[in-house]
């Protein structure tokens, strides 16, 4: 999936983001282990990725996910939203 010129996200992605929560929400009330939900969802979207995009553009992604971590933006997602009068 790809962004247009103005940067914005496609129509669809809060659909797929809504339909990959509700896939993560039965597995993990399927007793599936976190990890192996996240390495399941990470192969599908590599092989995904794969099948419909150039490796540039593969590459790109991931070095954007990398930087995410590296910033500590998932850290942030990590201790969820502030508190309010904190």
């Amino acid at each position: 999936m790809q962004l247009d010129p103005q940067g914005v996200a496609p129509e669809d992605l809060s659909h797929a983001g809504s339909v990959v929560d509700k896939a993560i929400e039965y597995m993990i009330e399927q007793k599936i282990a976190p990890i192996s939900v996240a390495s399941a969802l990470l192969g599908g979207a590599l092989g995904l990725m794969a099948r419909s995009m150039e490796d540039r553009a593969i590459a790109n992604v991931l070095r954007s996910a990398l930087a995410s971590v590296e910033s500590g933006e998932l850290a942030e997602m990590r201790q969820g939203p502030p508190q309010d009068g904190m």
